[in-house]
């Protein structure tokens, strides 16, 4: 590869870092692409014994890259996303690999395809840790730093999903426990609203 299409891949990569989050960190401020990306690659990486007729390293390719697109149009919260919103975000994902050296552009046109028909196991547990992932950093936050309607969603979000192995579904209801735990601390103790500005106006 050319060192300055080298360069631009980087360049772009770095935007995940500028593009934020809905989601807060336990210390109140907005996560980045990057970060959520990083400990999705990690929740892949440290499960990897609980999947051992997996392509793990697939998997681990699914969490690096199924966010790319966010470097363009940023991040949209599940809940308000459209499906115009999916579209454009496919689309400037399918031209930007289109501008990749042909083994890259390859690789990335076929790991793409399979994560969005989600028919592969490999697919499939990438999508439930990649909404795992979310409702860990909800309940990192706490409850005070919850929109209303999150109250409700962090019970719901990732639940077919996670169904599909044994292992997803019991992170999964260990998370939905944290969640419930928080939820009732919440209503025995209400606490104000811990919400920077751009989130208390949503």
């Amino acid at each position: 590869m050319e060192p300055s299409k080298y360069l631009s891949i980087l360049h772009t990569a770095e935007q995940l870092k500028n593009q934020t989050r809905h989601s807060l960190t336990s210390s109140g401020r907005h996560e980045s692409v990057a970060e959520h990306t990083f400990r999705l690659c990690m929740m892949a990486w440290f499960c990897r014994d609980e999947f051992p007729d997996l392509a793990m390293n697939r998997v681990l390719q699914m969490c690096l890259f199924h966010d790319i697109g966010e470097a363009f149009t940023g991040d949209i919260p599940a809940f308000r996303k459209t499906d115009r919103d999916e579209t454009r975000e496919t689309d400037t994902v399918g031209q930007w690999i289109g501008t990749l050296p042909a083994p890259y552009r390859q690789e990335l046109t076929g790991l793409f395809l399979e994560m969005q028909s989600l028919q592969t196991p490999e697919s499939k547990l990438y999508k439930a840790l990649d909404k795992l992932e979310a409702l860990i950093q909800h309940n990192e936050a706490g409850a005070a730093t919850w929109l209303p309607l999150e109250y409700d969603l962090q019970l719901r979000y990732g639940q077919q999903e996670c169904r599909e192995f044994p292992f997803t579904r019991a992170l999964r209801r260990l998370v939905e426990e944290e969640s419930r735990e928080l939820i009732q601390k919440d209503r025995e103790n209400p606490a104000p609203k811990n919400l920077p500005p751009e989130k208390a106006g949503q």
